[in-house]
């Protein structure tokens, strides 16, 4: 049985050194070494890789770093939020976000034309902007056809995004399909509803498009899942999974406690009651800020995978 052991700081410690360390705390460090160990068996297994995410990560930093763990070949489906979609483009448009604080005056902020998220301030002007933008890519792909399923049309805007900060451009230029359930549950759902007015004939099959996410594995693959946050997006990848056997591993983080009896707070275990996790499965749950807790996980496991030669 492991025993804790007092953590010190050292010149020049490694993010590597850190987490190490950071397992024999306890509490949730702990948890979190474990979450490396868990994802690292997952890629060393061959395990086809589901990445869920919410839009909220994609307005803080962490985009830049999805989209590099896709660029290197750690991911192979991803789901998330519309949110996800809409601020990936207009972050890849030039559009700027702005670290303010958790209490400011929200009413003068709406009278300055400012949107919160937590801490971090998006101008209406960027919203205008990305209107604008989605309007014309919208035009564009309904002249080439008129049906399409979400994750086409999010595949064919990345292609036109030209940005190697993007999600949306690394999944297309590696052909990472990216689905979004809640489609229309946003600004971009809006122009969807804008567009079919002007021709009756354009559709969103998201229907089409859950067969797809079906058919992306199947019950003979190994399967894994790193979930960021809950809702929609963790679900219909889990869903996906059950109906195909379930996960062999799993490692979901979250801010979120399971005495609420949400999706998003949901333990890997309690998914052990569904069958969407093997009940022999390799599994971690980690409570906190996945702005800090999934990039020291991730980076701990990169460096593992590189040191050994994996690392594509």
């Amino acid at each position: 049985m492991k025993k804790v052991k007092d953590l010190r700081w050292k010149k020049r410690i490694s993010v590597n050194e850190l987490v190490e360390g950071l397992g024999n705390v306890g509490f949730q460090s702990s948890e979190m070494k474990k979450a490396v160990d868990v994802i690292l068996k997952m890629k060393k297994s061959g395990a086809k890789v589901f990445f869920t995410y919410t839009s909220n990560m994609v307005t803080s930093g962490l985009r830049g770093f999805f989209a590099q763990l896709i660029e290197l070949g750690m991911i192979d489906v991803i789901v998330t939020t519309v949110g996800g979609i809409e601020e990936d483009i207009m972050k890849s448009k030039g559009e700027d976000f702005v670290i303010g604080n958790f209490k400011p005056n929200d009413i003068e902020l709406y009278e300055k034309g400012v949107n919160r998220v937590g801490n971090l301030f998006i101008r209406n002007e960027s919203y205008l902007k990305f209107e604008d933008t989605i309007g014309k890519m919208l035009s564009v792909l309904y002249s080439k056809k008129p049906r399409w399923t979400p994750s086409d049309m999010i595949y064919e805007i990345g292609l036109i995004l030209d940005d190697k900060s993007s999600i949306l451009y690394q999944a297309s230029k590696k052909k990472v399909p990216i689905f979004c359930p809640g489609i229309t549950d946003g600004a971009l759902g809006f122009h969807l509803f804008m567009l079919q007015q002007k021709h009756n004939d354009f559709v969103i099959d998201v229907v089409k498009d859950f067969s797809k996410i079906l058919f992306s594995t199947s019950h003979d693959d190994k399967k894994g899942l790193i979930s960021l946050g809950g809702s929609i997006s963790k679900h219909h990848a889990i869903l996906a999974c059950l109906l195909n056997g379930g996960l062999d591993y799993a490692v979901y983080m979250t801010t979120a406690h399971s005495s609420s009896g949400s999706m998003s707070g949901a333990t890997t275990e309690e998914a052990k009651s569904w069958g969407k996790v093997k009940d022999d499965s390799d599994v971690a749950t980690v409570i906190g800020d996945v702005t800090f807790t999934f990039p020291l996980i991730m980076m701990k496991v990169l460096e593992t995978l590189d040191n050994e030669g994996l690392l594509k």
